[in-house]
């Protein structure tokens, strides 16, 4: 018997149709296997598909889960962010609340004619993996790393960003780890205070458009560097996106638009 499953397409971090990351949001009644999730997740061929499911603990209003065309992944930002705009749309309120298996309970509230997600502040510390660096390109000129295998490299200026061209067999060959390159804004290019791009080849993404985990772990380095609260961000992506970012102890607070592309059914 076949299964209609509501199904939406929308695009994150961004006001207009083909502008910040997609994502889809699927919504079930109960858990499909994680077998036939992955499938989905491949057929979406999105960098992530969204699955909820109503929460019956009464932590939250939603669980949520996250595949990428290969596997499921531990935290997404923008796929949450594009959950939070399409259940506060269907359903009204100011924020709703999402359970998830690794990242806590996170929040998508509403804030003006955007959004913000709540997600958990990733923290780095100094390390070296010139292998790493070598595949990315550039001359990186420091690099941080998280135990959750967030690896940030900070180049010089915004030039040095758009200029990379990494060597994603490469990358993706040495395992699930989330490359994060970032630098100094410039009032020439895309005038926000930093600017970023990221390379997640290993699990079927060479570029990410736009990331909201990248940004979990770039606003704790960057409010520490700037030597404030919050600050904007692009990620210089082929599709690019704009974000504000703030930190909250040890929240951030992830803010953007999201636009509705595709609303239907996924038939299984």
């Amino acid at each position: 018997m076949t299964t209609a499953i509501p199904y939406w397409h929308i695009d994150a971090f961004s006001a207009e149709a083909f502008g910040g990351n997609q994502a889809a949001v699927m919504v079930l009644d109960a858990w499909l296997s994680d077998k036939v999730l992955t499938q989905i997740g491949a057929e979406n061929n999105f960098a992530e598909t969204a699955f909820l499911v109503r929460d019956e603990s009464g932590e939250a209003d939603w669980e949520l889960r996250w595949f990428t065309p290969t596997s499921e992944i531990r935290l997404c930002g923008h796929a949450t962010l594009a959950s939070g705009h399409m259940l506060l749309i269907r359903d009204g309120g100011t924020k709703v609340t999402f359970r998830t298996r690794e990242a806590g309970i996170l929040e998508v509230s509403r804030v003006g004619g955007a959004y913000e997600v709540g997600l958990p502040a990733i923290e780095t510390k100094p390390s070296e993996w010139e292998e790493a660096a070598r595949l990315l390109g550039g001359s990186p000129i420091e690099m941080q790393r998280s135990e959750l295998g967030y690896n940030l490299f900070l180049y010089e200026d915004e030039a040095a960003i758009r200029a990379l061209d990494p060597d994603h067999r490469g990358l993706a060959a040495l395992g699930g780890e989330l490359f994060v390159c970032t630098a100094p804004g410039s009032k020439r290019g895309t005038g926000s205070d930093i600017v970023s791009r990221v390379f997640v080849p290993a699990y079927g993404i060479d570029e990410d458009p736009v990331t909201g985990g990248a940004h979990a772990v770039l606003t704790p380095y960057w409010t520490d560097k700037l030597g404030r609260e919050s600050f904007t961000a692009h990620q210089a992506s082929e599709r690019g996106g704009a974000l504000t970012c703030r930190i909250d102890g040890d929240r951030v607070w992830l803010g953007g638009p999201c636009v509705t592309v595709v609303e239907g059914h996924f038939y299984l």
